[in-house]
């Protein structure tokens, strides 16, 4: 879903800064996605803090320049929270259990050119405790062309399609995970061609063989 503005309330506004609360029912990858809050570039200012509640997690994140947010921090995810322990003897001990997990995704290639009115066709092979990931199209711009797809992980491997978009270049896939941004993975640029055989039909052209006879248009 887009940015809704009623959903952005400020909690502490002063003349050098602003505390804003925003609840929404998009993931928050989405939410940290770039230009999401590009239509309230007026109001937010850098150095401003953000509590996001999202539909999977609860972060605080800053504001940067335009209207951009910070990686932040995740108060509330799939991460297991700090744990606190305090004895009779009135000693207090943090105890936080912490171990590293490799997680990657990795993009199977993409023709170079993909023919407009046809699919995209997108699979990567993904390690680590990825459940869902989030497959987006970009243009040249980086901006997101819908619709965006949450895709399950199935023993390792994700496989989606995506519809055409209009004729152009510099288009990219992009596919994350659903719970962490900072794991990504983005394609090569591929190009959106015209269907040929339109074309030909519209300008009455005809491909010729050597002896000169027309071949025939299926």
């Amino acid at each position: 879903m887009p940015f809704i503005a009623s959903d952005l309330v400020p909690l502490i506004q002063t003349a050098r800064f602003n505390l804003w609360h925003y609840r929404s029912t998009d993931l928050q990858a989405a939410i940290t996605t770039a230009g999401y809050f590009a239509p309230a570039a007026a109001t937010l200012r850098a150095g401003d803090l953000m509590i996001v509640q999202s539909a999977d997690a609860m972060a605080m994140l800053p504001v940067r320049s335009n209207a951009a947010t910070g990686p932040g921090v995740t108060l509330d995810g799939a991460v297991t929270p700090i744990a606190l322990t305090r004895s009779i003897a009135q000693t207090l001990r943090m105890i936080q259990a912490a171990s590293a997990v490799a997680s990657t995704i990795i993009l199977a290639p993409l023709m170079a050119g993909i023919i407009v009115g046809t699919s995209i066709p997108v699979q990567a092979q993904v390690t680590g405790p990825i459940q869902q990931v989030v497959i987006t199209l970009r243009n040249a711009q980086n901006q997101i062309i819908p619709p965006a797809v949450l895709a399950n992980v199935d023993q390792g491997y994700v496989t989606a399609t995506l519809p055409t978009p209009a004729v152009g270049n510099g288009y990219r896939i992009r596919i994350e995970d659903a719970l962490d941004t900072g794991v990504v993975a983005t394609s090569r640029s591929f190009n959106i061609l015209p269907d040929l055989r339109l074309i030909l039909i519209e300008d009455g052209a005809k491909l010729l063989q050597e002896d000169g006879s027309a071949i025939s248009q299926g």
